[in-house]
């Protein structure tokens, strides 16, 4: 998910660069969506993993 959040954001820049103002914004708000999403699955499954291993052990 990371990936995809990144290639958006270059692919925000170039369209930002050639002057594609309207699509380069929809993909920013798409590569930032992409982040957010990837943070807090990351986070959650720390948290998660956390008080499984807590369990286990």
């Amino acid at each position: 998910m990371l990936r995809a959040a990144v290639i958006f954001a270059i692919i925000a820049l170039v369209l930002g660069v050639l002057g594609f103002g309207a699509v380069a914004g929809f993909a920013w708000e798409l590569a930032k969506l992409l982040f957010w999403f990837a943070l807090i699955i990351a986070v959650a499954l720390f948290v998660l993993g956390m008080t499984i291993y807590k369990k286990v052990k």
